[in-house]
């Protein structure tokens, strides 16, 4: 059985103790957070999702990235317009192509969260990642931090009227950055990269997105230098009539144990209730599946995890190992941060019944 614990203090950080980056703006979400030690500190890099507050309830506006002005513009819509649809409260859609979007009512971007006990965190005043380019349009969500040495490895989904691709920056002092592009092309999301060489060669999980034949299943990649990407593997898919039967995908960085690489990945159901599960992994073929959760290991059970933006959510971009405790970070109800600590060796050992 595992056991898990949550923390205390969850949620540990919410929308209303972080200050907006815009004028005339709220933020309404501070969760799914890329994670990272660096010089004896815990380092959430949290989407912060921003958006302007409405003057009337007719009233959509939205906020994204000029890549012409170079600065991030206000749009309005109208919310009475026939040829507008806004059943979906994050997006502005087409009323008669619902597949595609032209908006969003909120921008996403990235900012950093500091704590010396992994348990109390301190938001940095202004981003840390910011979108800037046409990828980037719509915003920058979902960063998971992979450390190779002193290198910290930074990819994060890009959002832009183009679709959803993966973007890749490095740095060393989280300070500044260095931006190496787009390293999966849209549609993909739920990218997590192995912290180590593996037969010489680096590996990354991915999640693409088809929208005509196809699941939205986990993949396997390879590269020799982290930024080409090949030998593209289908790994896992989803299972009908469980609780990853709707959408799977990666989250956390991959753990290695004496059993093999341990993935903590996400499922959604089809009415969108999201939980965490295991995947056990070959320690020196990641492409090949050793274990997997029959029943979820976390799913929405408090209050922060059942109400908030998306109730009944649970969605984890990174942990941290120390023995035999794995300390799993996550966002609740795409509203706030939570985190829990989880036991390595039970969670190995459920993946073995």
């Amino acid at each position: 059985m595992i056991h898990v614990r949550r923390f205390a203090e969850n949620p540990l950080i919410v929308p209303e103790r972080v200050q907006p980056w815009h004028p005339n703006c709220e933020i309404v979400g501070a969760f799914n957070a890329g994670v990272a030690r660096f010089q004896n500190e815990t380092l959430l890099l949290l989407r912060i999702a921003e958006r302007p507050i409405a003057k009337n309830a007719a009233e959509v506006p939205s906020l994204y990235f000029d890549p012409v002005k170079k600065r991030t513009v206000v749009r309005l819509f109208n919310r009475n317009d026939p040829s507008l649809n806004f059943e979906d409260s994050r997006t502005i859609r087409p009323a008669d192509r619902l597949d595609h979007f032209i908006g969003l009512t909120s921008l996403s971007y990235l900012r950093l969260a500091r704590s010396h006990d992994g348990r109390h965190f301190t938001v940095d005043d202004r981003p840390f990642i910011y979108p800037s380019n046409r990828r980037q349009m719509f915003g920058v969500e979902d960063a998971r931090i992979t450390q190779i040495g002193n290198t910290y490895y930074i990819y994060f989904s890009a959002v832009s009227p183009e679709g959803i691709g993966i973007n890749l920056v490095t740095t060393e002092d989280f300070e500044h950055y260095d931006d190496h592009g787009l390293i999966f092309a849209p549609e993909n999301k739920d990218t997590v990269i192995f912290p180590e060489k593996i037969n010489g060669k680096f590996y990354a999980l991915n999640r693409p997105s088809p929208k005509s034949i196809g699941d939205p299943d986990i993949w396997i990649a390879e590269s020799n230098n982290l930024k080409y990407w090949g030998n593209h593997r289908h790994l896992l898919s989803v299972r009908p009539s469980q609780w990853d039967a709707e959408r799977i995908g990666s989250g956390a960085v991959p753990i290695l144990t004496e059993k093999g690489w341990l993935e903590i990945y996400h499922g959604a159901t089809p009415n969108g209730r999201y939980c965490l599960g295991a995947l056990l992994l070959d320690r020196f073929n990641p492409a090949k599946i050793l274990a997997r959760s029959k029943e979820p290991i976390l799913e929405p059970e408090a209050d922060y995890e059942k109400k908030g933006f998306f109730g009944e959510v649970v969605f984890t971009c990174g942990g941290l190992a120390r023995g035999d405790t794995l300390r799993l970070y996550y966002g609740a109800a795409d509203r706030s941060m939570a985190g829990a600590e989880l036991k390595i060796s039970e969670i190995l050992q459920e993946l073995g019944r």
